[in-house]
């Protein structure tokens, strides 16, 4: 026994010692200089940040403007001017709104970022609460913080604007979802009427481009309203964000649905399920886990159509920019603010697509082990 173990030791001693499974070095090997191939697209690849990155950061941040100022005079070094996004910077977060109300604003979005907070983040408790706050008395409570009565003076929503608006508009699009589930049910419903006006519906809506509905619900809906009813434009342009994205949400619901195997179906049967039992507890949960990444896209591209809304006369974020670049005191700066919303637009969607991945994981979506 005393031999073998000193051999076994003995030829232990004469093999060189493993080589590591982990750390920056061996992630490095792996996925950039694994194959010739790799080695030649990561030197490209440092080539072309060695390039662009250094001139970039040098315009962004060392040679930039950061010190308050009124006008483009204000901006002595050869950088950014990022003196302007200072200056409108209460502009590019709230519109129009006057300055002295602003602070519903912000109560607005400590509510809506508690709601989400806590239904969103595993180990917040009580998730029924949050639930409860977000979906029956945020909504109500928003519109009478924002828009006014009751106490508070109104404010138009013609003043509205800049991120508050693309952020409401972005909101309100979580409406198209329940819509787009009804739409999805009804086009795969058995009874031909409900199936056909579906069908239509989708088919209709997915062959017209926003726009066309914006200007639609913006001046064509009041012309079919009976004298003396009217909807306000911002109205106006969430119904038609919400019917628009209903019929996107209903297809990537309905391609969930087309996933579920029919042993499912039958298993609810076997129990004695009827179908909005079976399609409740059953078959919708299972197709709405399989159809995350499509609805978040979905979301995503709402998010970003928001900035259409300019041509029906709503100033959102980008449209807030593109009226202080046609300033004169700020003249030829619109870089600068096109940088500002697109950095707020990266992280809000990358933020989505982030939690999206991690939902899959958390839900195991694709039966994955």
């Amino acid at each position: 026994m005393t031999d073998r173990i000193t051999t076994d030791r003995e030829v232990a001693d004469g093999l060189p010692p493993p080589r590591a499974t982990t750390g920056p070095l061996v992630w490095m090997r792996r996925n950039l200089f694994a194959t010739p191939g790799n080695i030649v697209l990561t030197v490209l690849g440092l080539a072309v940040l060695i390039v662009v990155v250094p001139p970039i950061l040098d315009w962004a941040i060392f040679s930039a403007n950061f010190q308050a100022g009124t006008s483009r005079a204000d901006c002595v070094h050869p950088g950014a001017c990022w003196t302007m996004v200072r200056a409108r910077f209460g502009q590019f977060i709230y519109g129009f709104y006057p300055e002295d109300q602003r602070w519903r604003v912000d109560v607005t979005f400590v509510l809506l970022v508690i709601g989400m907070g806590g239904l969103l983040i595993e180990k917040v408790p009580g998730k029924k609460w949050f639930a409860l706050l977000l979906f029956v008395i945020f909504p109500p409570t928003a519109y009478w913080l924002l828009f006014g009565g009751w106490f508070l003076p109104e404010v138009e929503t013609r003043l509205w604007g800049g991120l508050m608006l693309t952020v409401i508009i972005g909101i309100t699009s979580v409406a198209s979802l329940p819509i787009g589930i009804l739409l999805a049910l009804g086009r795969r419903s058995h009874m031909p009427v409900i199936s056909l006006l579906s069908t239509a519906y989708i088919e209709f809506i997915r062959a017209v481009p926003l726009i066309t509905i914006l200007f639609m619900s913006s001046v064509m809906l009041p012309l079919f309203l009976p004298e003396g009813v009217s909807f306000d434009k911002l109205m106006r342009a969430m119904i038609g964000f919400t019917l628009f994205g209903a019929a996107y949400m209903a297809e990537v619901v309905r391609g969930g649905l087309q996933a579920i195997p029919k042993g499912q179906y039958e298993g609810a049967m076997a129990l004695g399920l009827n179908y909005p039992l079976m399609t409740t507890f059953i078959i919708l949960p299972q197709a709405l886990k399989i159809s995350i990444p499509g609805l978040v896209n979905s979301f995503i591209g709402q998010f970003m159509d928001s900035t259409l809304v300019v041509i029906i006369g709503l100033f959102e974020l980008l449209g807030i920019v593109q009226v202080a670049a046609r300033d004169p005191n700020w003249n030829g700066l619109s870089t600068e603010g096109f940088v500002f919303a697109g950095a707020f637009f990266f992280v809000i969607c990358f933020s989505m697509s982030r939690y999206s991945i991690r939902l899959e994981r958390k839900l195991h979506t694709g039966h994955k082990r």
